[in-house]
């Protein structure tokens, strides 16, 4: 990965939690994690029901995220909408990998899947 500074990213800002904030804080659940790379704010995907990362992006003006998945070091620009190259984040780089996904655990629904696709 790149260590040139690049906008929309601040390798030292640490993520918000291990889940995503919106959703933690109204009982919702999650299939994956975003991580923006220029706050840390922790969203769901766009392919959660609530799509908290791009949402947090749309109202902040933060064009970058990295991927919040065990294993994936991605990240994504909505200005362009591509995959951009980025430096190591300020750790933890990933959600734990004893989190389920979907997470968490405890609130995803058995019908998960349908409600996902009926979404779409």
């Amino acid at each position: 990965m790149s260590t040139a500074r690049i906008d929309g990213i601040d390798p030292a800002a640490a993520p918000s939690g291990t889940g995503c904030e919106e959703c933690g804080e109204t009982g919702s659940w999650w299939l994956h994690l975003r991580r923006c790379a220029e706050c840390g704010h922790v969203g769901c995907c766009d392919d959660s029901l609530n799509t908290h990362a791009t949402k947090h992006a749309q109202s902040t003006g933060h064009p970058i995220i990295q991927s919040f998945e065990p294993g994936e070091d991605w990240f994504y620009d909505y200005r362009t909408q591509a995959f951009v190259d980025g430096p190591r984040l300020a750790p933890p780089e990933s959600h734990p990998s004893t989190q389920s996904v979907p997470g968490p655990a405890d609130r995803v629904p058995r019908d998960w899947e349908r409600r996902l696709e009926e979404r779409g």
